[in-house]
């Protein structure tokens, strides 16, 4: 029986489609945050295929919480003041993770970017599982002059060469202009680790569908 087609202009039926494919789960190393999350890859990416009625759907990495996200999350919570009444931008939100936990550090205000439609769908559900709101962006940044946020956040956005050296050169223009830079991530393909200091590691557990371990050792960087 063929699925009804998802409207990707249609807010309401995005978060149907994000609450029909996925269970509220903790991520291992963020036992305080709930996210709704797909406990497998290939068949939440099928349907995204099937219900949008396109081949070339991004993959759903909003749908999984990612190791960098998972440490960035772990770090912001642990030291709570760096975000405290500050302006935050999450790029690459995805599930809304790091956004998420700097809402619950008491940040001022957070907005959660994404180039996909479905994951601000996701992010807005994940805001209201945890009790805090975020501001929800649409649209690719990297191409703009940077947000006048105070703070910005980076989980895994290193896994592609053209994406890390558009991600370097954004995050580099904020730093500039005054923004405190936080990355989390397992030192992916085009990581630029000499550009980076790091803050905290962190052994996550992730599954191996994802990723080529149970564990995978991560940090949590600043520019």
């Amino acid at each position: 029986m063929n699925r009804p087609r998802l409207d990707p202009s249609d807010p309401v039926a995005k978060a149907a489609f994000v609450r029909a494919n996925t269970h509220l789960l903790s991520p291992p190393l963020v036992p305080e945050v709930r996210l709704h999350l797909a406990e497998e890859s290939l068949p939440i990416w099928q349907r995204s295929e099937e219900e949008l009625g396109e081949m070339n759907v991004p993959p759903p990495f909003w749908a999984f919480a990612w190791a960098g996200g998972q440490a960035l999350a772990r770090y912001l919570l642990d030291n709570r003041l760096i975000c405290n009444n500050k302006t935050v931008l999450d790029l690459g939100s995805g599930s809304g993770l790091a956004a998420i936990a700097a809402a619950l550090c008491g940040a001022q205000n957070v907005v959660a970017a994404e180039i996909d439609g479905l994951a601000l769908a996701a992010c807005g559900l994940n805001a209201e599982a945890n009790g805090v709101r975020l501001g929800l962006e649409h649209g690719d940044l990297l191409g703009k002059p940077p947000s006048e946020a105070e703070i910005v956040l980076v989980g895994d956005l290193f896994y592609e060469r053209p994406l890390a050296e558009r991600v370097v050169a954004y995050v580099s223009a904020a730093k500039a202009q005054g923004a405190t830079i936080l990355i989390g991530d397992p030192q992916r393909s085009y990581f630029p680790r000499d550009r980076f200091t790091r803050l905290a590691e962190y052994y996550v557990p992730v599954t191996r569908e994802l990723e080529d371990s149970e564990i995978k050792k991560t940090a949590v960087w600043q520019a």
